[in-house]
């Protein structure tokens, strides 16, 4: 049982240092809606490969990601509209989820673990396998920071965010992905810290959350949802009222 609970809180970490970075960048932007948008289309992927061959497809996962951060990275050519227009997009994977999902014989469970998968249970070869996309991704972050310029700039973003977050929603589902996304960079921006401090508090919550779920047996990856948002939303309501 300890090796579970290392594997888990590794996995959460390795989750965590890419998806910090990712959050600093959407709240700075102002697009909180993109991470959940984009985590949605790639669900929609993995819905519909389920519905066709009963296994998901990374492939098709990734291109309707792929068409999504397209879509909104479009988008901010309409900077006053495009958070409702993300949305929508949104809107529109859900309930895509749901309609797929609903013709399938196990659409329940699926439609629970593309939501929140209880990460306890994720072999120990994808936590390796992800944390080795991640280092790749984080090296081509680097480069596109520092060698790109302009439109190529901006869509490289989404481009390698959708990577990501197909990578992770496939692991651990839409909601873990949108909260280890958006609470550690919220609550580091409310607070005026960089991002070392995403990274630790989120580490913090993570380990926190796995524990108390552990202990009293909890869903894991629900219990991480509701740690981060309920501590992401205190922040808030404090920073508001001081």
């Amino acid at each position: 049982m300890t090796d579970i609970l290392f594997q888990s809180l590794l996995l959460s970490l390795v989750l965590l240092g890419i998806h910090a970075y990712f959050g600093m960048q959407i709240v700075e932007r102002g697009i909180i809606f993109t991470d959940i948008a984009i985590a949605q289309a790639s669900a929609v992927g993995l819905a519909l490969s389920l519905f066709l061959y009963e296994k998901p497809s990374y492939t098709i996962a990734l291109v309707f990601a792929l068409f999504s951060s397209l879509l909104i990275a479009l988008s901010q050519r309409k900077k006053d509209y495009a958070e409702a227009f993300i949305g929508l997009l949104y809107a529109l994977g859900f309930s895509s989820v749901v309609l797929i999902l609903s013709k399938s014989p196990h659409g329940t469970e699926d439609f629970m673990n593309l939501i929140a998968t209880d990460i306890l249970f994720v072999p120990k070869e994808e936590v390796i396998k992800t944390a080795f996309i991640y280092s790749v991704l984080g090296f081509l972050l680097y480069f596109r920071s520092r060698f790109l310029k302009g439109l190529l700039k901006e869509l490289s973003f989404f481009v390698l965010f959708a990577l990501t977050v197909t990578s992770s929603v496939k692991l651990v589902g839409v909601l873990i992905v949108f909260s280890m996304l958006v609470s550690p960079a919220l609550v580091t921006k409310l607070l005026g810290k960089g991002l070392v401090f995403a990274w630790v508090y989120g580490a913090v919550i993570n380990t926190v959350g796995i524990l108390l779920s552990f202990k009293f047996d909890f869903p894991t990856g629900f219990s991480l949802v509701f740690l981060h948002s309920l501590l992401g939303i205190l922040v808030f309501l404090f920073k508001v009222f001081i």
